[in-house]
């Protein structure tokens, strides 16, 4: 893509993730089921969670697009490390994780996941929003333009630490509440539960493989020019 088009889709992509995490995050208190909106409010669940970090990486990709039209280079490098950084790494792989890991638990028994009481708050194109569209935009962004991946190690290190950090802060959350995130954890016995978290990072980690391949099945070794 040209770099004005590039520009105008990153700027719509931003505006719509954070018109969709404000959309999330000013549900009328009244409405909200006290269940699921206890400690932690929205920010424990990795739906929400995802929609704050993709509106950062389009609000990083546009900057670094306006700073290319400018002709600031310089700054428009750092910047799209920081956006190549970003979408290897977690925009694409959480995504994918996301989409698919919601809709196969949705249509095996959505309980465990999204339940029923949810529809009468959340509206369905709010629903599809967080769990459907976020994976054709991440595969939009392979296809618009080329992303530099870090060296593998550092890649899933990188990973590694932010799903670390959230299986953190779901086990605070229950330690605090005694109420898991997600019905589906209460399933679990301790050995079970750490085995799907393992088989969870096993996963988001084939995704990244996989955004990893797309790029270069698309793109080859070529790097990003300024």
């Amino acid at each position: 893509m040209e770099i004005s088009t590039l520009a105008i889709y990153h700027c719509l992509a931003f505006v719509w993730y954070f018109f969709v995490t404000y959309s999330i995050t000013h549900l009328r208190a009244e409405e909200r089921p006290s269940e699921v909106f206890l400690y932690g409010g929205q920010w424990k669940y990795l739906t929400v969670l995802n929609l704050v970090l993709q509106a950062v990486f389009y609000g990083v990709s546009f900057l670094a697009d306006v700073l290319r039209l400018i002709k600031k280079l310089r700054c428009a490098k750092c910047l799209i490390s920081s956006r190549d950084l970003l979408f290897s790494v977690l925009a694409f792989p959480v995504s994918t994780f996301v989409s698919i890991s919601f809709w196969t638990l949705y249509t095996y028994n959505r309980e465990l996941v999204y339940p029923k009481s949810l529809d009468g708050v959340i509206p369905l194109w709010l629903n599809h929003a967080m769990h459907t569209a976020v994976l054709p935009f991440a595969l939009l962004e392979i296809l618009a333009l080329p992303h530099r991946y870090p060296a593998k190690k550092k890649g899933l290190i990188l990973l590694g630490f932010v799903a670390f950090l959230y299986i953190s802060w779901v086990l605070w959350i229950y330690s605090v509440t005694g109420e898991w995130v997600y019905p589906l954890f209460a399933l679990f016995s301790p050995f079970g539960l750490a085995a799907f978290f393992a088989g969870s990072l096993a996963i988001i980690i084939s995704f990244y493989n996989f955004g990893e391949f797309l790029n270069r099945m698309i793109w080859g070794k070529s790097e990003f020019c300024l």
